[in-house]
């Protein structure tokens, strides 16, 4: 689920291993159960800007013996990808290198299109639904899922989170991008042509002790560690000590033992 962007798109996570380990705890049950009934054993599924293909996988399984192929544009990620479905015997999944807006495949090669936390990393996100669009059978399904990022919510309320929220913001839509991508789904699924829109909504909430110490774990690292810091610091939109600051606060959020994050997904099952 790490985006897939052309030669203009600059992806704001990157992929250090905080990345991935966000990444690769998603599952079709956490991450895509709006998805699920959908899938049925024959399907031909594509999921581009698979990531680590934790996903993907499960979309094997569900549609087995039909053909699932993940798409990343990192080498580095679709090896660990292929790793992951040689272990799992998965005969019927495979990985490969892609471009959203440049997919090598036929018109109409796909039953499912699906795309997790891709289009808000993109410049053109229309644009790249048309290509999804573009290789789905007539009638077969584009599924998109992306998060919003101002909906989030969290307790207590700390500045430290809400100057991550300002900064984050600031340079993801420096690189042109739409952090706020989830209520945007409809919108750019009519202007991409697409049908039969039929918009949901799902959350990830992290409230339990368990739940709090791995999201701030992984977003404290994030925040100093990740492609997002790199070019928070290259941008001018913060400094070290202001990325130790964010990175701390969320270490305190993590440790409060009354803590609620709720983070917000828009969902789409559109018509080819």
């Amino acid at each position: 689920m790490n985006a897939e962007n052309g030669p203009g798109d600059v992806y704001t996570h990157g992929h250090h291993e905080s990345v991935l380990r966000s990444h690769a705890s998603r599952t079709a049950a956490n991450s895509a159960a709006y998805l699920i009934p959908h899938l049925t054993h024959g399907l031909r599924v594509l999921d581009v800007g698979a990531g680590p293909g934790t996903i993907t996988a499960d979309f094997a399984r569900l549609v087995a013996p039909g053909e699932v192929l993940g798409l990343d544009r990192s080498p580095e990620v679709v090896a660990a990808a292929t790793a992951l479905a040689a272990e799992q015997h998965l005969a019927n999944l495979s990985f490969d290198t892609g471009d959203i807006y440049d997919l090598d495949f036929p018109d109409g090669t796909f039953d499912v299109v699906h795309a997790h936390q891709v289009l808000q990393h993109l410049t053109d996100p229309v644009e790249a639904l048309r290509e999804m669009r573009r290789v789905a059978r007539p009638g077969g399904i584009v599924a998109v899922r992306d998060a919003d990022f101002h909906g989030m919510s969290w307790y207590p309320e700390l500045p430290e989170l809400d100057e991550w929220m300002e900064v984050y913001q600031r340079v993801a839509r420096h690189n042109n991008a739409e952090p706020d991508a989830g209520r945007r789904l409809v919108h750019w699924a009519l202007a991409a042509g697409l049908t039969d829109v039929a918009p949901s909504s799902a959350n990830w909430l992290y409230a339990t002790d368990g739940e709090r110490a791995w999201i701030s774990g992984v977003w404290a690292d994030r925040v100093e560690k990740s492609a997002f810091a790199e070019q928070a610091v290259a941008y001018g939109m913060a400094d070290a000590a202001g990325l130790a600051r964010m990175a701390a606060g969320w270490r305190r959020w993590g440790g409060s033992k009354d803590g609620w994050l709720l983070m917000p997904n828009g969902e789409i099952i559109a018509r080819a």
